[in-house]
């Protein structure tokens, strides 16, 4: 879920204006009729909003029956629509639908392939219904673990929309983030820290820990979504991290690996994007791709970091871990095994950052191409600065074309790509091929 994202001064930007553009008079009203009905903080992708009707594979299709290549939608994971997942969600629907609370095989058989792809260390699993909820958690668990409040995130996160996972969420705006407690430092670019992302991270963890100890709080954690997805995309140089658990753990807090967007394989390496790091976290959030589309969610702890919330507390989610998530997550992990789609992510996302980062040799408006697998952020420039305009002006004609892509990052100028895993050489070529010719045009 990306965005939009904030500027320095605390005004909402968007790399791109929503707004009713080309809509045919039946869309036009359906748009009056959702600002109307759901009021005015939901906000539409692109300056002419999409009418989807359905989805399969890598592509999505609106009342025409016109298919757009969704270079955007982790949720999506395996695909839209996948057969197998779509079977077994229905399939056990029509079984047994029921909570935790009960015995049943479905909730533990999820936990037992969960946790065989983390390391030992890392050896229980409770289940939740969104990312949002298991950052939450993982934030009561935190304070009842170290005796501490305060939260140290990048300075353009996005962890959730619960109202303390939202304060730890500096994209979605200033009337909500930082929230009490909440330390925001600067994201882990180059830019940021010229003599050494790792120590220059680790540096500014431990100096918020002091500016937290001096306004009288205690550190609880450090959350960092792996792949810094609403930062810019920055997952290198692969193993800065180790650094940033050590400084944050030195100072008596834990560290909580978001791995809601970048997890599950997408990042073509590893299963989840602290393993590029060498590191083993206090916590680990799981959501978005674990279902998807069906929302289930979850988060992997050390059993020695849940020992005393679990001495003293009662966790129960009406939904979370019910027999159809759980069928449905098991679903995903059999296709994303069986049909290889970590090595396709490795595969295609190398072809896809090389195809756009060529394009910078010919077009001054392409800086850099950053990402793992299929996840990637592309620099949009203009004389050699950043520029949302630029960035803008490309989403939109990309959707003009049928592409969807969105923009993120602090000023909006940070093109996002991350499509479905099942995505194609020949899908990323067709993206290639089509901002070549549109970037002429800006």
């Amino acid at each position: 879920m990306s965005q939009s994202p904030q500027s320095a001064t605390g005004k909402m930007i968007n790399a791109y204006t929503p707004g009713q553009g080309n809509l045919t008079e039946a869309e036009a009203a359906m748009a009056a009729r959702r600002a109307r009905l759901l009021g005015p903080a939901y906000r539409l992708f692109y300056e002419t909003p999409v009418h989807l009707v359905r989805g399969s594979g890598v592509h999505l299709y609106d009342a025409d029956g016109n298919a757009y290549l969704d270079c955007y939608n982790n949720v999506a994971s395996v695909g839209h629509c996948h057969p197998r997942v779509v079977e077994a969600m229905a399939t056990q629907a029509a079984t047994l639908a029921t909570h935790t609370r009960y015995l049943h095989d479905g909730i533990l058989e999820l936990a037992e392939r969960l946790l065989a792809l983390f390391p030992p260390e890392l050896s229980h699993a409770m289940f939740t219904c969104t990312g949002s909820e298991a950052n939450d958690l993982a934030f009561r668990i935190a304070r009842a673990a170290t005796g501490g409040t305060g939260v140290i995130v990048t300075d353009n996160a996005y962890h959730g929309v619960t109202l303390a996972t939202a304060g730890m969420s500096m994209s979605i705006g200033p009337s909500v983030a930082p929230g009490p407690g909440v330390y925001p430092i600067p994201a882990p670019s180059p830019a940021n820290y010229p003599d050494g992302v790792a120590q220059g991270f680790a540096a500014a963890i431990t100096k918020a820990c002091a500016k937290m100890r001096a306004d009288g709080i205690r550190p609880a954690m450090l959350i960092v979504d792996t792949v810094f997805s609403s930062d810019g995309v920055f997952p290198d140089p692969a193993g800065f991290l180790k650094d940033a658990a050590a400084a944050i753990r030195a100072e008596g807090g834990l560290f909580l690996a978001d791995e809601v967007q970048p997890g599950f394989g997408r990042l073509g390496s590893t299963m989840w994007g602290f393993q590029r790091h060498g590191v083993i976290p206090d916590m680990v959030s799981l959501g978005k791709p674990m279902g998807n589309g069906y929302p289930v969610a979850g988060l992997i702890i050390r059993p020695e970091v849940i020992a005393d919330f679990g001495a003293t507390s009662r966790y129960f989610n009406t939904y979370g871990g019910n027999a159809v998530a759980a069928a449905v997550a098991i679903a995903v992990l059999n296709v994303i095994r069986d049909e290889q789609l970590i090595n396709n992510a490795a595969t295609t996302g190398t072809m896809f950052r090389q195809g756009l980062a060529a394009l910078s040799n010919t077009f001054d408006a392409i800086g850099e191409v950053r990402g793992a697998g299929l996840f990637i952020g592309v620099d949009m420039l203009e004389n050699g600065e950043p520029s949302p305009a630029r960035a803008g002006k490309l989403v939109n004609r990309l959707r003009e074309e049928r592409i969807l892509i969105s923009a993120t990052g602090s000023q909006g100028h940070i093109l996002k790509l991350r499509p479905p895993m099942p995505f194609s050489p020949d899908n990323a070529g067709q993206v290639i091929d089509t901002i070549a010719r549109l970037l002429p045009t800006l």
